[in-house]
């Protein structure tokens, strides 16, 4: 009887590559991040953070 092994599940937390390309992007990019802080901030379902790989489903 044949049984089949399930491959590990990788998540890398890194794509090797940098976030911004120069200091004005990662300005911008901040400051959107800070602008998401302030308009989510009174919500408890609501989760903001930057550079972050995220995977929502498993596998």
């Amino acid at each position: 009887m044949a049984t089949s092994t399930l491959a590990e599940i990788v998540y890398p937390d890194s794509d090797g590559k940098p976030m911004a390309d120069n200091t004005r992007q990662f300005d911008e990019m901040v400051r959107i991040k800070n602008g998401l802080d302030a308009l989510f901030a009174d919500r408890a379902d609501v989760f903001v953070a930057g550079d972050l790989l995220w995977y929502p489903v498993e596998g």
